[in-house]
């Protein structure tokens, strides 16, 4: 693969010193953004904090467009470019704006300052990743650099809930465009990524008959003891040497401890990393077969989010950021995660994608969540390099 062409060392200089004198104000963006609580379930929080990325973006020079919905907050599409480069494919951004937390985290998790680690709710996950995204579009435009490609930004109300509302709207611009550009955080060791595993979500729902506990228990069919061997059914479905795990995390169920518990839920959480695992692991899931004679089985559920497999393409795109990075100081490795996100849709459709875009840090979902502020400039200046260079001799 060509190298990046000689003039874009000075390029690369010149748009991370700019971008070094924006840090202050990279990290006003960041406690702004992540001071407006966005929990994924509340719509009118997701409301307010999609205004202010708007008009955060629109400043930047964004074409935005609220695209509404009847059932969840807005899914805000950008758009960037010069009238000349129309005719070439897009690269498509991918971000969102809703977290884990709810609302009144601040109380507990406020947003500090301590040395380089800027500390705060949904700052990892993923508010940082669009401060990055914004100054990234505002340090090309101040520079007077030319947009080789439209750029097409997706900013979502809803990836940490499997991105319900905005999965389609995700599929039907990628079939239009170059590349993804996933601003999610890296790895926790600064490698991008060019895997995911794919999600699947099931419920597994078991229905007995009560009795009496102690009178007549002989005459209950224990939805229980039903639920157990189906756990460890379930458990032996695993393979982990092959990247597919699954993980009961929550059951339910019974009606009082002298009662023979007529029903059961279990819900249940799949990682695979290939669709053929994905398809062995759904057939299996829905022809479950009862152990108990008179216990019925119903499974409902499947796969939310396909795997992200590293194709040849990712790897080429992989490739050039590293090299785009090395102008920057920037030692870049590549890696994978169990962890899905939009970027799984985008790959799953075969177009090159680049995760881990966002800013390096710890505890995405977690009480000490952080980001490290010296890389909020130097991660910039990186996607902007790509945006100014995807690299079109393998991307048309």
């Amino acid at each position: 693969m060509n190298q990046p062409p000689n003039e874009f060392v000075p390029v690369a200089n010149t748009l991370l010193n700019w971008l070094q004198g924006q840090k202050q104000a990279m990290i006003d963006a960041a406690r702004e953004l992540a001071g407006h609580e966005s929990p994924s379930a509340d719509r009118a929080a997701l409301n307010e904090l999609a205004k202010t990325v708007s008009a955060r973006f629109q400043g930047a020079g964004a074409n935005v467009e609220s695209l509404e919905s009847e059932t969840a907050a807005p899914n805000l599409r950008l758009h960037f470019g010069d009238s000349e480069a129309e005719n070439a494919k897009p690269v498509l951004v991918l971000g969102h704006y809703d977290t884990v937390w709810p609302i009144g985290t601040l109380q507990t998790m406020p947003i500090k300052l301590e040395g380089n680690r800027l500390f705060g709710p949904g700052l990892y996950d993923m508010k940082a990743g669009l401060v990055i995204f914004e100054f990234a579009i505002r340090a090309i435009q101040s520079l007077g650099l030319t947009l080789p490609r439209p750029i097409i930004g997706l900013i979502t109300c809803d990836e940490e809930i499997g991105s319900p509302s905005s999965r389609t709207l995700i599929e039907q611009e990628a079939r239009s465009v170059c590349c993804a550009l996933v601003l999610e955080a890296p790895l926790a060791d600064g490698r991008l990524k060019t895997t995911r595993k794919g999600v699947g979500a099931y419920v597994l729902e078991i229905q007995g008959r009560a009795a009496h506990a102690g009178v007549e228990p002989e005459k209950g069919v224990n939805a229980f003891v039903e639920l157990a061997h189906q756990i460890l059914a379930i458990h032996n479905l695993a393979k982990p040497e092959l990247g597919t795990t699954l993980n009961i995390g929550l059951i339910e169920g019974g009606i009082a401890s002298n009662i023979i518990p007529p029903h059961a839920i279990a819900r249940i959480d799949v990682r695979v990393s290939n669709a053929e695992e994905a398809s062995r692991i759904d057939s299996a899931l829905h022809n479950l077969k009862p152990m108990l004679p008179e216990a019925r089985l119903r499974v409902s559920g499947g796969l939310n989010r396909p795997p992200m497999v590293r194709s040849e393409r990712t790897a080429q795109l992989f490739e050039r950021a590293q090299q785009l990075g090395r102008l920057l100081g920037l030692s870049l490795g590549e890696g994978g995660t169990g962890g899905g996100s939009d970027g799984n849709f985008t790959a799953a459709l075969g177009v090159p994608t680049l995760d881990g875009l966002g800013c390096a840090g710890a505890g995405a979902h977690a009480a000490h969540e952080q980001i490290l502020v010296d890389s909020l400039p130097v991660h910039a200046a990186l996607l902007a390099l790509l945006l100014l260079d995807p690299d079109p001799d393998h991307l048309s």
